[in-house]
């Protein structure tokens, strides 16, 4: 037999049967079923259009024309049932029983929970208003005398690179540290001393987001920080000791260990780094070898510190004769990532619903 006479004869078992498989199909789903069984990726009808590279181009003429009227022909029974299914299904609901649309919703969500940065974000301003932090605000888009010349950043300072940020223009950026509210709240409890004769006394914490030109795996271009700093006679390192350990106890537990490491920051002198014991492999024995968090080490940074340096104080309009103060900052990613095992900085960004369901 040759391939024209085996497309026509395939052709006319398949007009036998689609018409009634159309016809007996109770929906749409089950329609789509039939139309894929015929013009599906193997479907009959597409194995028939196959064979037409083996007619000989004298029929070839002939035998297209008899399988496009009967891929039309297929297309308008679809249609057709689909159309008729559309308007029993209306006619059902129409004929049903009327929807009362003041009643609660049947489907159930369940509530939400703060974002886990939020919440060590909140749980940290918490454990500072304990120790006597009041908590204070402060802008995202700053100038650049509050984010770096008042803090001490001598002009082109090698510090200024850590820290690139995204301009606006001159002299405006977003901040690149919570510092900011540092010098502003500064500058405003100067002037008000200035004017009252009062002594100035200042415990003052504040959160919130920052920018930088940074970005892997332990980076972000924008993530947030906590910052505190104390101001008054006579404030000393034992001070500053005082409350980190205690800050350390509230998040990680009674007996948690600190330690200070010398470190550069320009607006602090002396400055240093804040390690809390690993809370991981925790200090038994044997175990901080193999701990992956602390590599080993027993410690993790969580905090940069120290004693504000006089030119800060002079920028702002603050004796460095007569007072002395301390400063204090930390990532809350950092925390958050310590605290929840977290091992990339992206997943707190991604909003994934897989994620953020774990908190």
């Amino acid at each position: 037999m040759s391939a024209a006479a085996i497309v026509e004869e395939r052709l006319a078992a398949l007009g036998t049967r689609f018409t009634e498989a159309f016809a007996a199909a109770p929906n749409e789903q089950a329609l789509r079923a039939e139309h894929a069984k015929l013009l599906g990726k193997k479907g009959e009808l597409t194995a028939v259009l196959a064979l037409m590279r083996d007619v000989p181009a004298e029929a070839r003429p002939r035998i297209g024309a008899l399988v496009n009227t009967f891929k039309e022909e297929v297309e308008r029974a679809f249609e057709g049932r689909l159309a008729a299914l559309g308007k029993e299904k209306l006619q059902a609901e129409l004929a049903g029983r009327p929807h009362d649309i003041s009643l609660p919703g049947r489907l159930s969500f369940g509530r939400g929970h703060p974002h886990p940065v939020l919440a060590v974000k909140d749980e940290l301003l918490a454990i500072f208003g304990d120790l006597g932090f009041r908590s204070v605000p402060g802008p995202e888009i700053e100038l650049e005398e509050n984010n770096f010349t008042k803090l001490a950043f001598p002009p082109d300072h090698p510090a200024t690179d850590m820290q690139d940020s995204f301009w606006f223009g001159p002299g405006v950026l977003l901040r690149t540290h919570t510092s900011n509210v540092q010098v502003r709240e500064m500058s405003r409890a100067a002037s008000e001393a200035a004017a009252t004769g009062a002594p100035l006394r200042l415990a003052v914490v504040s959160a919130g987001a920052v920018y930088r030109r940074d970005d892997d795996v332990t980076h972000s271009p924008m993530f947030h920080q906590i910052e505190g700093f104390l101001v008054d006679e006579h404030v000393s390192l034992a001070e500053l000791r005082g409350v980190l350990s205690a800050f350390a106890e509230r998040l990680y537990g009674p007996g948690t260990p600190v330690r200070f490491r010398p470190s550069y920051f320009p607006f602090v002198e002396p400055g240093a780094e804040v390690d809390v014991g690993c809370v991981f492999c925790s200090v038994a024995a044997g175990t901080r070898a193999a701990c992956r968090v602390c590599k080993g080490t027993g410690w993790l940074e969580i905090a940069g510190c120290g004693m504000v340096h006089p030119d800060v104080f002079r920028h702002t309009g603050i004796d460095p004769d007569r007072y002395t103060g301390f400063a204090f900052g930390m990532g809350i990613e950092r925390i958050a990532m310590l605290r929840y095992g977290i091992p990339n900085i992206r997943l707190l960004f991604e909003n994934d619903p897989r994620f953020l369901a774990q908190f």
